[in-house]
């Protein structure tokens, strides 16, 4: 009977690790889905009814960069920089990087419903990933992901997000805030296959969130990708 019971836990301990490892890999696979590695996504995010912007997003190493534009202004440039436990936002003027403070993360980017935390999927980078198991979105197998926000940054205190199983793009986010209310809901809406097979996001609806009723609206729309970087962010 102890060898039973040393071997249940033994075989606990393993599965523990296994989902543990498995809701990293889940997560990891999407990041690099979204982003991109060696390629460009660019394209156009909208509010409903208001303001509009050119953006651009890439995946360089293990780190996000993003810019924006709004209405043929200069681009308003970002990297999200990794490090052990860290992961921090940073703008870059005119070739001088300083850190984006951690007060602004929830601000809008171009006064649509997209923050900056949003648009750098910062909360793809924090430790730990749970999995929750499966569910349907929009008729597609997902995996279900916990992902608890490890610091006092940003609006979201727990992130949920639903992995396509088939082709490991994320397929919807729900950010709550720390009393487990939630603030914004990511549905997509379409995804495009790559010429290496590959699959990323090509249209998004992003929706603000207060005592569960919709407050705004927006779309995020990316382009077939480009190999070539946007100038001055490499």
């Amino acid at each position: 009977m102890k060898r039973l019971i040393l071997s249940l836990i033994a075989m606990g301990i393993c599965l523990s690790g296994a989902t543990a490892q498995d809701a990293s890999q889940i997560i990891e696979r999407a990041r690099i889905a979204a982003t991109l590695q060696n390629n460009d996504l660019q394209g156009k995010l909208e509010k409903r009814g208001g303001d509009k912007a050119d953006v651009m997003l890439f995946l360089k190493g293990k780190n996000i960069q993003f810019q924006y534009s709004v209405k043929g202004r200069a681009w308003e440039i970002f990297h999200m920089r990794l490090g052990r436990d860290q992961y921090d936002l940073f703008s870059i003027d005119n070739g001088k990087t300083s850190q984006f403070p951690d007060s602004k993360l929830s601000d809008p980017v171009a006064g649509t419903d997209l923050s900056f935390e949003d648009l750098s999927l910062r909360f793809f980078y924090w430790p730990n990933p749970k999995l929750e198991g499966s569910e349907s979105v929009k008729g597609e197998d997902c995996w279900k992901i916990r992902l608890n926000n490890p610091s006092k940054a940003g609006a979201y205190g727990v992130v949920y997000v639903w992995v396509h199983k088939k082709f490991g793009a994320f397929m919807k986010i729900r950010g709550h805030d720390r009393t487990g209310e939630l603030r914004k809901e990511f549905l997509v809406d379409d995804i495009m296959r790559l010429p290496d097979g590959s699959y990323t996001l090509q249209k998004m609806k992003v929706a603000s969130m207060s005592g569960g009723r919709t407050t705004g609206l927006s779309y995020l729309f990316f382009d077939k990708p480009k190999k070539t970087a946007p100038a001055g962010l490499r």
